[in-house]
């Protein structure tokens, strides 16, 4: 088989298109590059709609933790703290034998049960929590002249928020920002570690990386390539982020824009 028709067969079968069944010998470089490269749709999908809607949710959090209220602030600081101080892993087992005794209650959580859903929903939790503690600390770092001075121009409620302490806020904050995005894509391989199955074989990029390493006894050749897809998407969000935090800071002198500095987690 060349490896043009490997590409064909297993390319997108992490999504059940191409052949059902894995190979069981005879594995190529091919196979392998193409099969995780295939679990990395997967990566993608948790990592991307996690950030989209995390963001938003920590957005909210991180204004709720700001707040004078207490009955809005100490259930922010209660979210923050739950979610920051238990381990993602852990999360992952709670949330499925939840969900497994909530499907039984009533057909509407079924699909929770599903990696799909229910892995994202933990995610989508997960990351708000931390990133809502980098936008609180962002909001607590707005210089008072900024505010005075929307103050003074009549801004106030929504319009000064929209106008200046959320730009500001995620100015401030886009650096750490950026490194919350690249754990999380990072931390998407923990799915199908956890308690989510893997239905009908068809995982993320850990998953297959593990299948070869399993088979050929040897992960000095299938894990490598699973860094590297890694790699390359952390290029891409760094670019990315890049560029979005240039244009937070286009107002700025080029000599007093804050620069992102990439910080490893080498644990959460």
């Amino acid at each position: 088989m060349s490896c043009l028709q490997t590409i064909a067969d297993y390319g997108l079968r992490s999504i059940g298109i191409g052949e059902r069944l894995l190979p069981r010998e005879d594995f190529t470089l091919c196979q392998q590059f193409t099969l995780i490269g295939s679990g990395m749709i997967w990566n993608i999908y948790f990592g991307l709609l996690a950030l989209v809607f995390g963001f938003m949710l920590a957005t909210a959090v991180a204004m709720g933790k700001n707040a004078q209220s207490k009955l809005i602030r100490k259930p922010s600081e209660w979210f923050i703290f739950v979610f920051r101080g238990s381990p993602l892993f852990i999360q992952f087992f709670f949330a499925y034998f939840l969900f497994l005794q909530l499907k039984g209650v009533h057909p509407f959580f079924d699909p929770f049960s599903a990696a799909w859903l229910g892995a994202l929903i933990v995610l989508f939790l997960n990351t708000a929590a931390y990133s809502a503690e980098i936008f609180y600390g962002a909001l607590q770092s707005i210089p008072k002249g900024e505010v005075e001075a929307a103050d003074a121009y009549g801004l106030s409620g929504w319009p000064r928020f929209k106008r200046v302490v959320w730009p500001t806020m995620l100015r401030l904050g886009w650096p750490a920002y950026t490194n919350e995005a690249i754990f999380l894509f990072h931390a998407t391989t923990l799915v199908y570690f956890s308690g989510f199955p893997a239905w009908q074989q068809r995982g993320d990029a850990l998953y297959y990386a593990n299948y070869f390493a399993d088979k050929t006894f040897n992960p000095f050749i299938p894990y490598p390539i699973l860094a590297g897809y890694f790699i390359l998407l952390t290029l891409v969000i760094i670019g990315i982020f890049g560029l979005v935090n240039r244009r937070l800071n286009r107002h700025l002198p080029a000599n007093t824009r804050q620069k992102m500095k990439l910080r490893m987690n080498l644990i959460r």
